[in-house]
């Protein structure tokens, strides 16, 4: 009888805590939504039952439990979603839960000043990025950054016995800090990350270099000191156009004269040609082509039409 109680026990707790139920994703039925605690970006379920709208706060299972979370919208491509990544849909949140939500808020600055101080009497190498209550208040959920592997049992235990709660510190790494915080871009847009999705593709120098871009590691990096995440968003189209046009340091032949590609602009679509004696034409992408046997050429239709634009230059 014993086992079977603590058999129940574990099972009970598996389903609490277990918050990636797997569910059938259902057409019409499966929605994108923001948890804004953490500002994860969840797929989520509902009842059928349920009527959900774009914009409707719901409370909803997440892996650190209950929390309040934004629908975004409907999921329209069901094969990109794994049946094991789909949380549930509690219900629609009303106004007691809104307004509990903001309570839990002010809660969780509380526990942030609190832990600072913890840290800061114990002197860990580390720095509390945020602190938030769970929506069934089972636990406090704290983020930090840290350079280093942090020994933060002794600061568990001061936290869970002045806030006589469950404590759970999670170490991310300066991207997540910026999904999680937030703020405004270069661009004058709130941060990709943090506004548009919060799975942090990985991202190269490469791909700054196959788009022309500066490889000024101050202009090509964002406030978490990383490169930008918006370098792998056009990575695909610059690929492709790159096949079309020849690269930097490429000769072509034109009217007896050998020419060497030095800028070559995809936006525009537009390649600059040099030659000795400073002779200088600029053509548009169109206007070369692939040879048989390897190398450029430009186009016999084209030559007029190339006269036409390069006069005076």
């Amino acid at each position: 009888m014993r086992n079977l109680t603590l058999l129940m026990k574990k099972d009970k707790k598996k389903q609490t805590e277990n918050s990636s139920e797997e569910l059938a994703p259902q057409p019409g039925n499966l929605w994108r939504a923001r948890v804004i605690s953490t500002n994860d970006f969840e797929f989520c379920s509902p009842s059928l039952d349920m009527e959900i709208a774009q914009g409707n706060f719901i409370i909803m299972l997440t892996r650190y439990g209950m929390d309040l979370a934004q629908i975004l919208g409907p999921v329209s491509n069901l094969a990109s979603v794994k049946t094991t990544g789909i949380r549930r849909i509690v219900r629609i949140a009303s106004e007691k839960d809104l307004s509990r939500f903001n309570s839990l808020e002010k809660l969780g600055k509380k526990a942030f000043e609190i832990c600072s101080e913890k840290i800061s009497e114990l002197k860990l190498a580390m720095k509390l990025v945020s602190s938030h209550y769970t929506f069934d208040e089972r636990k406090i959920l704290f983020f930090f950054t840290a350079e280093n592997r942090v020994d933060f049992r002794e600061l568990v235990r001061l936290l869970a016995t002045q806030l006589k709660k469950r404590i759970e510190l999670r170490q991310i790494e300066a991207r997540e800090e910026t999904r999680v915080v937030g703020g405004v871009a270069v661009c004058g847009r709130l941060y990709c990350c943090h506004s548009i999705t919060d799975q942090l593709a990985a991202v190269s120098i490469k791909m700054a270099k196959v788009q022309n871009l500066s490889l000024n590691l101050l202009k090509a990096s964002g406030p978490c000191n990383r490169l930008l995440c918006c370098l792998s968003y056009e990575l695909e189209n610059y690929t492709g156009e790159r096949k079309l046009m020849p690269r930097r340091g490429a000769r072509i032949a034109h009217e007896g004269v050998i020419y060497e590609v030095g800028e070559v602009n995809m936006l525009s679509r537009r390649i600059q040609l040099f030659a000795s004696g400073g002779r200088r034409i600029c053509v548009s992408a169109s206007s070369i082509v692939k040879k048989t046997g390897g190398g450029w050429k430009i186009r016999s239709d084209k030559v007029h039409e190339l006269a036409a634009e390069n006069e005076g230059i």
